[in-house]
């Protein structure tokens, strides 16, 4: 791990160190402004004082060489012109020094210029050329006698900056006097207050110039980025940890919900359910409840299946456990287990709707699978398997112990109980194709379903007598499957929903006959139904 995993580990470990940070940073951020606004105001007056220096002295040096000098040499009577070099005893006007002493300046502060420009010059003098603001200042003042104060244009690009400031030059009254007398100026007609030209500054400096006035907040926003850097790459690393942790973590997730689902497929639905919600526990336990118990299995089935090939076997057995399942879980059944052929399944536990609402479910249950395994004994018999699976079933209702059984290594969610070995029992007194239940469960559905009782039995573990009721099909209007019997070259059919007792009697005649007849007068196949029906019909 690098030292920089090991400062983002140890920040998101003591978080008020970070906020510590924060806050310094923050606080910080007015401290270095102030300490910059002081050193520029400082820097501001240190270079205002030293140009007031530099220019108090160029103008005594100035004065002292072209005034004081030439007064104190003077022979006679001191004039005031502007060519006062070529002159004997003159000393500059005030226009003229103030010209040369803003070349002075101007070469002296490098960035500065100062100078005086006018469209009317006289004639001995070279012409100035002016600039657009230039051009634009002088009409400016002339069209607007009232505003003599100041034109400012800024200037400059992205690297340097400059501004340019003119304000007017008036006439006063020697100056009208001086110019409307003087042969050479282009003018006679001035006026006190008319503007001559113009008194132009320009100031330029580089952006970059005062850049360390801001030494302070360059410090701030260097040491700020180079934290704002480490932390942007320490939430980088995380991201790109934290990613690949998601990344890792949504391949498990997809295998654990794999091998969920494939768990999911030997466990009931509620018990898986209520395992991964973590309402039960694996832990060795039971308790004894009132639960509805469901037996079934197919009539012969290994009769029935022993002329059969191992794939159609498997095919036809597991459409068989798939439609009865489907219906199972439709009703909100707990299958228990498939022993070989058989279904073992309860209602009550893990979830229950009472035990009265409990008992007629499961025997909703049982009429819709006998229902369909009508239809799938017509779609079989179609598909050429000669004896279909017919199924029996038994319902018991009573109390039972659920819950898990076996070892801490190995378990089983099942039931256990007397009443467990009755609803086993009772199945095997139906009818293939029929329904054989206890009185207990008879008392919750006699409502709905009628039923016939039958003989009372004894069975090892209940010490009452218990009576069967066998669910009468025909009056719930599901029909049998006709009984065929196939042997050799004979063929007896006979569907007994559409039997009447005048046509059964018959039937038992016909039978009879049949039967007593010699089969060494006739070795002629035959194929005899017993009803006018045919098996489409059933």
């Amino acid at each position: 791990m690098s030292k920089l995993d090991n400062i983002g580990r140890a920040l998101l470990e003591r978080p008020l160190w970070l906020a510590a940070v924060v806050i310094v940073s923050v606080l910080g951020l007015p401290l270095v402004v102030w300490l910059d606004l002081e050193e520029m105001s400082e820097t501001s007056l240190y270079h205002q004082a030293q140009g007031i220096h530099r220019i108090v002295d160029a103008m005594q040096e100035y004065y002292t060489d072209n005034v004081i000098s030439r007064v104190d040499t003077a022979t006679g009577q001191v004039l005031s012109v502007h060519n006062f070099r070529d002159v004997p005893n003159a000393i500059p006007i005030p226009q003229t020094m103030a010209i040369e002493l803003g070349k002075i300046i101007s070469a002296m502060e490098g960035g500065a210029d100062f100078r005086f420009v006018s469209d009317e010059h006289f004639g001995h003098r070279t012409s100035h050329k002016l600039t657009d603001f230039e051009e634009r200042a002088l009409a400016h003042f002339r069209e607007d006698p009232e505003d003599h104060v100041v034109m400012v244009e800024h200037t400059g690009n992205l690297l340097d900056h400059g501004v340019v400031m003119a304000t007017p030059v008036l006439m006063e009254g020697p100056c009208v006097t001086c110019h409307n007398s003087h042969p050479e100026s282009p003018k006679h007609d001035w006026k006190v207050g008319d503007v001559r030209g113009l008194q132009v500054i320009s100031v330029t400096q580089p952006v970059t110039l005062g850049i360390w006035s801001f030494r302070f907040i360059l410090i701030y926003i260097l040491v700020a980025g180079t934290l704002g850097a480490i932390v942007a790459t320490l939430q980088y690393r995380l991201a790109k940890t934290y990613s690949g942790m998601n990344a890792q973590l949504a391949d498990k997730n997809a295998f654990l919900a794999q091998i969920s689902t494939s768990i999911s497929k030997y466990l009931p639905p509620q018990v898986y359910r209520s395992i991964f919600a973590g309402e039960r526990d694996a832990s060795i336990s039971t308790e004894r409840k009132k639960l509805t118990v469901f037996f079934s299995d197919i009539k012969d089935f290994t009769s029935t299946t022993e002329g059969m090939q191992p794939e159609d076997l498997t095919q036809v057995l597991n459409e068989y456990f798939t439609e009865m399942t489907r219906i199972a879980a439709k009703h909100g059944a707990t299958i228990d287990k498939f022993i070989g052929d058989a279904i073992v399944a309860f209602f009550g536990d893990p979830t229950t709707m009472g035990v009265a609402e409990d008992a007629r479910a499961c025997v909703r249950m049982g009429l819709e699978m006998q229902a369909r395994m009508l239809e799938l004994e017509h779609k079989w018999h179609d598909a050429g398997f000669t004896r279909p699976f017919r199924i029996r079933i038994g319902i018991n209702t009573g109390y039972c112990n659920v819950g898990n059984f076996g070892s801490n290594d190995r378990m089983d969610y099942t039931i256990i109980g007397a009443e467990v070995n009755l609803a086993a029992r009772l199945e095997s007194l139906a009818e293939p194709g029929g329904i054989v239940m206890s009185s207990e469960t008879y008392g919750h559905v006699r409502d709905f379903v009628p039923a016939a009782s039958m003989a009372e039995f004894d069975i090892k573990g209940i010490t009452r007598k218990v009576r069967p009721y066998r669910v009468e099909m025909d009056l719930l209007h599901v029909k049998r499957a006709p009984y065929d019997l196939t042997d050799g070259g004979t063929r007896l059919v006979i569907n007994l929903t559409e039997v009447d007792p005048d046509l059964r009697e018959k039937l038992q005649t016909t039978v009879t006959d049949i039967l007593a007849e010699d089969p060494q007068k006739d070795d002629t196949p035959r194929t005899r139904d017993a009803t006018e029906h045919s098996d489409s019909d059933a």
